[in-house]
């Protein structure tokens, strides 16, 4: 039985509300360039392996300098587990180190795509345990992160969650089970349910037909809203009064987008607008739209709600030090402001944002910026999570560890499955429905990392 059927009716009565927000970081994220060890000793090893890049950020001033006494310092929770090892945010990405100081963010490290537990880099060396493949390629990498299995799979793991939430009959609606602000995406595309993409600014998708064109009165010669309601009327008739079966299909698609756009059309423009400020970023407009969405639940018909938005850049083969300081600036702000945002409409608790990317980048640096790698670290924010904490371990910043699988690429200790569980059990998924959704789950021994309330 589903876990929503079971609280289906107590879920109502006490009008609860749940939201995942996904922000992929398209390139793979340097993990080392954002948790950067802050002991004296791991420093002086990590200046090592970064002596080019680090002096690129001095040249950039004060604020992008990665110098060891520029960086912000955090004290998680669990600083003891490292045994004397200290760890710092960079400067620009201040407002994110006061929020996990605050205990509305957790770093789960060394998070990567895996079909089965690896003991040490050895059993990846060995290929003595089944690996996805291509490991250090972007799509590949894309899709098994989105996917959280094998190759085999055409749905993303947000996708099958939102096929629960379907199941359990908790949505009015299932049309805005999961929304994307970044167009079509594996991530939420679902066996029965697929995204309803918003455009940035928190406008519906465009029928196609309408896309790029302005429909016009015969003899006018201007775009008028009655030759719109004209067109529109026409593409509505078809299912009823053609006989090709394509053709019908098509209409009546096109009929129940109409219905919906404009459902939402309605609630975003009688929404109130959000008073807290978002940066002017992509990013920061895309998740402002988000928080306005989230606002409108109710109007929607959603209790349950998965969004994603991407943010890209982050293939820094070269130029590291400028695009990284843009990059972690944007995010860390926009993050900030999301979470404010929550608080503004009171569903803080509600609202749990986390990161994904292809994959993290290699220790040693290529002169002006970093390689491939595979795992990495990452964020998780909202009210609902237990902060100030790190979750999994932290490898050293050295070659030749035990989990380097060569060239300072690190072979993950953590699944995304382990990641995607612990973030649907707190979705108000039950045991049974992750494992449906997320198979590879059986082959892992912990499947709930703890890091949500």
């Amino acid at each position: 039985m589903s876990a929503f059927v079971g609280q289906r009716a107590n879920a109502i009565e006490a009008n609860d509300y749940k939201a995942l927000v996904c922000v992929f970081f398209k390139g793979g994220q340097d993990q080392y360039d954002t948790i950067i060890p802050y002991d004296a000793e791991s420093y002086s090893q990590y200046a090592e392996y970064r002596r080019e890049i680090l002096s690129k950020y001095a040249k950039l001033g004060r604020r992008a300098s990665r110098a060891r006494n520029n960086l912000s310092p955090i004290n998680p929770v669990n600083q003891a587990d490292y045994m004397g090892r200290h760890f710092g945010f960079p400067k620009v990405m201040d407002k994110l180190a006061a929020m996990f100081a605050d205990g509305n963010a957790a770093l789960v490290a060394n998070v990567g795509p895996l079909r089965d537990p690896h003991t040490n880099a050895q059993t990846f060396k060995a290929k003595t345990v089944p690996l996805p493949k291509k490991i250090f390629s972007h799509l590949d990498q894309q899709a098994v992160w989105m996917k959280s299995e094998t190759e085999i799979h055409t749905s993303g793991w947000g996708g099958r969650f939102s096929d629960l939430v379907k199941s359990a009959d908790i949505n009015k609606t299932d049309v805005f089970n999961s929304i994307s602000m970044s167009g079509n995406t594996m991530f939420l595309h679902g066996d029965m349910t697929s995204a309803y993409s918003v455009r940035p600014i928190g406008r519906p998708p465009v029928v196609k037909g309408f896309r790029g064109n302005k429909p016009f009165l015969l003899g006018t010669g201007k775009p008028t809203r009655r030759a719109r309601e004209l067109l529109q009327q026409q593409y509505q008739s078809l299912h009823k009064s053609n006989e090709n079966l394509l053709y019908k299909d098509v209409a009546g698609i096109n009929e129940r987008t109409f219905a919906n756009n404009a459902l939402f059309r309605i609630g975003y423009k009688e929404s109130k607008p959000l008073k807290t400020p978002f940066p002017k970023s992509k990013l920061g407009r895309r998740l402002q739209a988000i928080a306005r969405i989230i606002s409108i639940h109710s109007v929607l018909g959603c209790r349950r709600q998965i969004f994603y938005v991407t943010l890209g850049r982050f293939d820094t083969h070269d130029d590291q030090a400028e695009v990284m300081t843009e990059l972690q600036e944007d995010y860390a702000d926009c993050f900030a402001a999301f979470y404010q945002a929550t608080v503004e409409i009171g569903l803080e608790k509600n609202v749990t944002l986390f990161t994904a990317s292809d994959f993290g980048r290699a220790l040693p640096e290529n002169g002006n910026g970093t390689d491939h790698g595979w795992g990495s670290h990452h964020f998780v924010v909202g009210g609902a999570v237990k902060g100030d904490k790190i979750y999994g371990k932290m490898p050293p910043v050295e070659l030749g560890h035990a989990y380097d699988a060569g060239h300072g690429r690190l072979v993950p200790q953590i699944s995304v499955g382990q990641y995607a569980a612990t973030l649907g059990h707190w979705f108000g998924l039950s045991d049974s429905e992750l494992l449906s959704a997320l198979p590879a789950l059986k082959n892992f021994k912990t499947r709930n990392l703890g890091f949500m309330a």
